[in-house]
């Protein structure tokens, strides 16, 4: 799918998605130009820049951009979808596909930078969301052009790694390097030097493949039958159940000849979880669940992982990759028959499978991995039926949208939505033929997997079609994580002071102030020379903390009679707060909340001043997060990461402005690529210690050096011992 992006315009071929009445889902190819904040889409590529569009809308800071990740359709098409939506309206939305990660990652990354700019567009009236909504165009239509233009690849963004803020030792020690990679066990804190041995240690392999970081994680990815060229242990895979376009869960039977003599055979049933860094660097995660449509199979023994996974790092300007494969596996084995140094050295033949991927890579030369992609839809264990309805399941509260659609489209033009416009609902069954469809849809279903050993491919029927998406609209969890907490009852409580403070760093579940120097901040040069440096001090006080599970979001926290902020505002004092409340989705939704305090007036900090009385827009472009796992497993460091991040920008966040106080809450909930992280997270969160360092980014000398505004450090969190509100 080839796009362009010269001098500040965007364009290329996209997939407008959308979903019928019945909630299946489907999508149509338009070509797209972003110029300035203005988005336009065509039926074919526009002869010249001042061809009339199909359709447009007007981009400004209340626009929205989600990752949804990955999704399967049934024309054996695999897309990378995104979502454009307005904060003020979300139901004005605009879901888009790309046919690769990079594109969708270079789409996003280009319209999240128009929702920020601040000038209108030249030949219309520019209107905030705040008072009208999005800015209105007329429709236009225009004849279909037979004429295109050969377009120039898109030009690489930076795949240089990116930093990391935090500074902290690594865990990994090196004990032998065997066909070409560096082989690493994970050393505990008082094993310095790696001689100890667990008995199922966490073993890493580490090394350079020959291609881009986008076709390793194709090629990892995949399920096919073709995934046999380099991975010796695999023998058949497939998709039980595609929870949203970055988590799913897939189970894996593993050749036997090359376990030992008399070992029965080995399946794994994974929650798998892959994102991808700004950096161009990709991460895939996996840990052992338990899923009621997928029991152990009879001749099979189900080995429990632990965690494990890939990081895939661009290196050499993209035309390399630097690949880390970790494992950490009890492979279920007796201990009369098998030694644990037996059992080590199952797993580190399987991270050596990493080495038989970079010679396939050799011989590929870098060519011909589109078929991965498509073998691991072949091989999914779903009908075509569901593949089709399962991104329904993820949107179960928008079965009256289609009918909202309806009443919209006898409407004129101007009184709709120009995010919505951009779905072409006139005409939605037009669409572009791709350039390799010259073969029959016939063809293609005889010579599918789907249909060896039957003479038809059978579809669903309309009573089966229903009892489908009543399964899906009831949005049950058909898997449970092997470290599933519950959680108790609890009525009387402080807010502000449910958890407990541990100065001491050794009381599970607490909290206490992480150290500042852990984290880098930008200092007073930054803006030439781009370095950042380490943080010694905060501007404010943690004072309390709150961990709560609620049947309902928990918001303005600190507006609440009785608890430690209204105490200080009753007295009068001069003392400001500031609340960072994180919202959990789950079950129950767990409401984590900071308190940090200000006790010199607001006015003498100047930056701090403009972001607590600024708009939410303001806000959500300066507000930083910097997390840290600094005692946990490798599976969690990796999901984690410890880049800054703006919080506004990736997640919803609702401000409230109290008398002495502004309360942050993070609705963790609202992103696909968080609520993932979050959910495997939250498996392993009795054995974690987590520090996180908040901070207004400074953008111009007069605000730098940075100062964090607060650390915290939690202490092995316990859901079951969140207190209960009613």
């Amino acid at each position: 799918m080839e796009m362009s992006q010269i001098d500040g315009r965007m364009e290329g071929w996209l997939y407008t998605i959308r979903h019928n009445r019945f909630g299946l889902q489907f999508s149509r190819k338009r070509y797209f130009v972003l110029q300035d904040n203005n988005l336009t889409s065509f039926k074919s590529v526009p002869s010249d820049q001042n061809e009339e569009p199909d359709r447009r809308a007007s981009l400004d800071c209340c626009i929205r951009v989600t990752d949804n990740g990955r999704e399967s359709f049934f024309n054996r098409k695999i897309l990378f979808i995104f979502t454009l939506y307005n904060t003020s309206n979300h139901l004005d939305q605009l879901k888009l596909g790309a046919s690769s990660p990079e594109e969708a990652a270079k789409w996003i990354r280009s319209l999240q930078d128009a929702s920020q700019k601040k000038f209108p567009f030249p030949d219309c009236e520019f209107v905030s969301h705040a008072e009208k909504g999005l800015v209105k165009f007329n429709v236009s239509r225009r004849s279909r052009r037979k004429n295109s233009v050969d377009w120039t690849n898109y030009s690489s963004v930076n795949v240089e790694t990116i930093a990391p803020d935090v500074i902290a030792p690594s865990p990994w020690k090196i004990f032998g390097c065997q066909n070409g990679l560096r082989l690493f066990k994970e050393a505990k804190d008082w094993d310095s030097r790696g001689r100890h041995w667990d008995d199922h240690p966490a073993i890493m392999a580490v090394g350079v493949i020959d291609g881009t970081s986008e076709d390793i994680f194709n090629t990892l990815m995949s399920l096919g039958p073709l995934r046999s060229e380099w991975d010796f242990c695999f023998y058949k895979g497939s998709v039980v159940e595609h929870l949203d376009g970055h988590t799913d869960i897939v189970n894996i039977q593993l050749y036997s000849d090359w376990l030992p003599w008399l070992m029965n055979r080995r399946d794994v049933l994974l929650r798998r979880y892959w994102r991808r860094e700004e950096d161009g660097t990709y991460v895939i995660l996996c840990h052992s669940v338990y899923h009621k449509k997928c029991p152990p199979t009879k001749g099979y023994v189900r080995a429990c992982v632990k965690s494990g996974g890939y990081v895939v790092t661009p290196v050499n300007k993209g035309k390399q990759s630097l690949v880390k494969h970790m494992v950490a596996i009890d492979w279920r084995s007796w201990n009369l028959y098998m030694r644990p140094s037996s059992e080590r050295s199952i797993t580190i033949r399987v991270v050596e499978r990493l080495a038989a991927l970079r010679e396939m890579f050799k011989a590929k030369q870098g060519h011909g991995f589109a078929e991965f992609v498509s073998g691991e839809f072949m091989q999914t264990k779903s009908s075509l039926s569901k593949i089709n309805t399962m991104p329904f399941k993820k949107e179960a509260k928008r079965f009256d949208l289609d009918l909202v659609k309806v009443e919209e489209m006898e409407k004129p033009s101007s009184a709709r939505n120009s995010l919505m416009d951009l779905n072409d609902a006139s005409d939605e069954f037009f669409d572009v033929p791709e350039p390799n469809e010259s073969y029959e849809f016939d063809s293609l279903i005889d010579n599918s997997p789907f249909s060896q050993g039957h003479s038809q491919l059978k579809l669903p029927s309309p009573s089966g079609i229903v009892k489908k998406l009543q399964d899906l609209a009831n949005n049950k969890k058909g898997y449970m994580d092997l470290q599933e907490v519950g959680m108790d009852v609890n009525s009387t409580f402080i807010y502000g002071a449910t958890l407990q403070q541990d100065p001491n760093l050794t009381m599970p579940c607490s909290w206490s102030i992480a150290d500042p120097s852990t984290f880098l901040i930008r200092g007073d040069n930054y803006l030439n020379d781009h370095q950042k440096v380490k943080a010694n001090g905060t501007m404010m006080q943690m004072v309390g903390a709150d961990w709560i599970s609620s049947d309902k979001r928990e918001d303005d926290l600190g507006g609440r009679l009785g608890g430690l902020v209204q105490e200080f505002a009753a007295k009068g004092g001069p003392e400001f707060f500031f609340i960072v409340n994180m919202q959990v989705p789950g079950s129950a939704m767990i409401s984590l909340a900071l308190y940090y305090m200000l006790k010199t007036p607001l006015e003498e900090h100047p930056l701090l001043h403009s972001f607590v009385n600024g708009d939410d827009a303001y806000r959500n472009s300066r507000f930083k997060l910097i997390p840290h796992i600094s005692k946990g497993s490798w599976i969690v460091k990796q999901s984690v990461g410890k880049k800054a991040c703006l919080v506004g920008h990736a997640l919803e966040v609702r401000y409230t402005r109290g008398k002495n106080y502004l309360e942050l809450d993070i609705d963790v909930g609202s992103s696909t690529v968080a609520r993932g992280v979050t959910n495997l997270v939250l498996g392993y969160l009795n054995n974690l210690v987590i520090e996180m360092a908040f901070l207004i980014q400074a953008n111009t000398a007069e605000e730098l050096p940075e100062l964090l505004l607060g650390t915290c450090r939690l202490n092995y969190l316990d859901v079951s011992k969140s207190l209960k509100e009613r």
